[in-house]
């Protein structure tokens, strides 16, 4: 047995990349790296009892060449006896309607075709032939690019992809190793001119950078493969003790809006810290850049670094961050309902913004409310006639029980710890002359108590909706 097929069968076994009578679907450009996969797989299919499959995609930028590449992947198929599927798309008019980067738009349309074929056939995994070369150069562009950690893990052995999985057992072995296989193994393969080119990132990677550290260590693709795994390795560990410790720091207040109490964070490790912020994206987005920005997540943790003050962050898709009294709460940035005074019904709940407000007789009032709601009592005859709610206005005081002068309702905001953005628009009760009688869900003035008395006939119950 060659070598390379000593390692390659070795990495699928240690990943656990291919089961027993699994349908593989392979992506074969033609290519010395694709074509060598494919002989691998050709060559054991019995060993690992696995049934083949082939895709093809011409992107139609190279004329008569990449007419060529099909042809010549057709008719190996042809002779291995192996389906094979093929497909032209032309790239060049979706860039010259969409604009954009070519090779976004190539891997996208050829993605949407492996995902046709593999749903038609009932195919369960997609194999590329991504090397150790190809794992150092995409860490070396993730590293250039200030990349999150996770970009370090680069290219992963096994990967889901909508409902099936992509694998990449070729990743264990350079691209030398791959030329040698398939010169040993007789096979011939199609050259691509557009890879000598230094337009894309990747090929200034592959043409300038590796070939100096691979005169420095010529293992340097092994060894960054092996880093990879143990980054991979480490970080998996790590994010499912942050997803068990998830629910006990961030608390779900209703659907995607989330609360944190800063000192709860703050006494995290840094590295479940960072994770905490990637699980709560996670919840928030369903776009995987979103998720893995880290600037986005930088932003995030600055609001960690004190629990004084107030401050916010702009999330992308409307959502807000604000940091306020010690905690952090993650929501959709939506406009206080618009107040207007009201005036309210007795005997009955009145809805009022974000609240519920019942005022009536004691008598027509169930026992179970009294239970349920915290009750505040008062004597009707003391009280001016009709109730409104209104929101503040300028100068508005409180008369609060044992105190000699009124309260500023600016003040009652700051001790209750009403978020500054829903002060402007919070309720208050008021009776016929103006007289301000409650900060509604806060305090209430010197004429209600909670405790009943004789004299009481009436009650105040305000609830949340």
């Amino acid at each position: 047995m060659h070598l390379l097929e000593h390692q390659v069968s070795a990495y699928i076994k240690q990943h656990q990349l291919i089961t027993s009578g699994d349908k593989l679907l392979v992506a074969c450009s033609g290519g010395v790296d694709s074509m060598a996969l494919l002989s691998f797989l050709y060559k054991f299919q019995h060993y690992f009892k696995i049934k083949l499959f082939v895709a093809h995609v011409d992107h139609m930028l190279r004329g008569e060449a990449s007419e060529g590449d099909r042809n010549f992947v057709e008719q190996i198929c042809a002779k291995w006896e192996i389906p094979v599927f093929s497909c032209a798309i032309p790239i060049a008019e979706y860039l010259e309607k969409e604009g954009g980067n070519s090779q976004a738009i190539c891997r996208r349309e050829r993605y949407r075709f492996f995902e046709k074929i593999m749903t038609e056939q009932k195919i369960d995994k997609l194999v590329t032939a991504h090397h150790a070369d190809d794992q150092l150069e995409s860490m070396l562009m993730a590293i250039t690019k200030a990349s999150s950690l996770n970009g370090l893990k680069g290219i992963v052995p096994k990967r889901p992809f909508l409902n099936y999985f992509v694998i990449r057992p070729f990743l264990a072995v350079t691209k030398s190793e791959i030329g040698e296989y398939l010169h040993t193994e007789g096979q011939t393969y199609r050259e691509d001119a557009s890879n000598e080119k230094d337009t894309y990132t990747r090929n200034r990677f592959r043409h300038h950078v590796v070939p100096l550290l691979k005169r420095e260590n010529p293992s340097i693709s092994h060894h960054v493969v092996q880093l990879a795994d143990q980054i991979a390795e480490d970080d998996r560990y790590l994010m499912q003790l942050a997803e068990t410790r998830f629910s006990t720091i961030f608390k779900e207040m209703r659907e995607n809006c989330y609360k944190v109490v800063i000192s709860d964070f703050q006494r995290e490790p840094l590295a479940l810290q960072r994770r905490f912020i990637l699980i709560l994206l996670k919840y928030l987005y369903h776009d995987s850049k979103m998720i893995q920005s880290y600037a986005l997540c930088t932003s995030i943790l600055k609001l960690f670094d004190t629990s004084v003050g107030s401050s916010s962050v702009n999330l992308p898709e409307d959502y807000i961050a604000r940091q306020q009294y010690g905690e952090i709460v993650f929501e959709k940035n939506q406009q206080p309902r618009q107040l207007t005074k009201q005036k309210l019904a007795l005997n009955e709940w009145n809805s009022v913004g974000e609240l519920r407000v019942y005022i009536g007789a004691l008598t027509q009032c169930e026992d179970s409310l009294l239970a349920m709601y915290q009750p505040y009592y008062f004597t009707a005859s003391a009280i001016q006639f009709p109730l409104f709610v209104r929101i503040r206005e300028d100068g508005d005081r409180i008369a609060l029980s044992g105190m000699q002068q009124k309260k500023k309702v600016a003040r009652i905001f700051i001790d209750g710890k009403i978020p500054l953005v829903k002060r402007a628009h919070w309720p208050l009760l008021v009776d016929a002359n103006n007289e301000l009688l409650a900060v509604m869900a806060v305090r209430v003035n010197n004429q209600f108590s909670d405790v009943r008395l004789a004299a009481h006939d009436s009650v105040l119950l305000v609830a949340h909706i």
